[in-house]
């Protein structure tokens, strides 16, 4: 067989995990491992020997428990079959994740479910290569982050449906208000997704909850918002409330242009709502006509007719008792005098 007199790897940063393709080594052969790089020795499935980063040339010194399963060297390189898997240690911040589908999440405050959708990201780095290539990588030739974030995204989902199921419930959180607790909840859901990633070898390095928000288009996120707009409104006019909701309820009748059903659903609503605004404008011009029969001073005088002198009610013009004038008219002005005046208020011409 050919002998490997060089082993290296010079990959793609999201490349986790990379085997060398061949298992022809020998004692002699150079092993070169980049810096944030591990090569992990494997023989017969057992993850043995690890070297860390720098030029290494393999001897019995520096590969003891793969040595020790293997023939002893004689007469200088002598080759042996091993599998070396080349594992990148760096830190990779920026891993997304999201719920694919919304979650239904009962909301304390409403008593409805909500489908609740979550994102953000997180950091990973490569803590122990041994457990990582034995749990996950396995004997795959690669194993990048994407296929981690695959493989972890069932943990997540779980997770996160149950944390923030948990705090909604615990703390009474309305679930459209909850964009105010993302820093807290990050924090507790990084600590508990930590045991999950070590138990694969993996070190969770941070994790972000970037938002949780619900569907604006989903029906009853979209009756829960009008319903919620109401109240507000109802808290700000108070009791115009309601004569305002009967305004809009007759303009809404008034302005349906629809057809057949939709004519006479619109006539009886229209009716309906005219009804309610008759009674309504019925009772406040009561109050208006009974606040305006409610004298507000001293009464103003009478007129006096110059004719009968009988007494007549102000601004009257004629009498109430012979029928004759009590104002006349300027022929030339036209405007209005007492009936005994000689000469015009306005404009002093004489009058008739």
């Amino acid at each position: 067989m050919a002998i490997i007199n060089r082993v290296k790897y010079d990959g793609p940063s999201d490349v986790l995990v990379w085997k060398f393709p061949t298992q022809d080594l020998s004692w002699g052969t150079q092993v070169i491992v980049n810096q944030a790089q591990e090569a992990v020795f494997f023989k017969g499935g057992q993850a043995l020997d690890v070297l860390g980063p720098g030029t290494h040339t393999l001897k019995t010194a520096n590969l003891p428990l793969l040595r020790g399963i293997i023939e002893a060297p004689f007469g200088g390189q002598t080759p042996f079959s091993a599998e070396i898997y080349f594992v990148n240690k760096a830190t990779h911040l920026d891993v997304k994740w999201g719920t694919k589908t919304p979650i239904p999440i009962e909301d304390p405050k409403f008593n409805v479910f909500l489908p609740v959708r979550a994102f953000g990201q997180f950091g990973v780095q490569v803590a122990d290569a041994r457990v990582f290539v034995t749990q996950l990588s396995a004997t795959l030739p690669e194993f990048t982050l994407d296929a981690l974030e695959d493989y972890f995204r069932g943990a997540l989902l779980a997770r996160t449906k149950d944390y923030i199921a948990e705090t909604i419930v615990k703390t009474k959180i309305n679930v459209l208000e909850i964009s105010a607790h993302l820093e807290e909840m990050s924090a507790a859901m990084g600590a508990k997704l930590s045991g999950d990633f070590a138990a694969y070898g993996v070190k969770l390095v941070n994790f972000f909850l970037d938002s949780v928000d619900v569907p604006e288009d989903d029906e009853t996120v979209v009756r829960l918002k009008k319903a919620l707009a109401d109240r507000a409104e109802f808290d700000i006019l108070g009791n115009a409330y309601n004569t305002k909701r009967t305004f809009d309820t007759l303009e809404k009748a008034a302005g349906n242009e629809g057809g057949g059903a939709g004519i006479g659903m619109g006539l009886g609503a229209g009716l309906g709502a005219g009804a309610g605004i008759g009674n309504l404008m019925s009772g406040l011009m009561g109050q208006a006509a009974a606040g305006a029969a409610k004298p507000s001073g001293p009464a103003p005088a009478g007129v006096i007719c110059p004719s009968c002198r009988a007494q007549n009610p102000a601004g009257a013009r004629f009498c109430s008792s012979c029928g004759k004038p009590l104002q006349a008219v300027c022929p030339k002005c036209g405007a209005p005098a007492e009936a005994s005046a000689r000469f015009c208020p306005a404009c002093g011409a004489k009058l008739a």
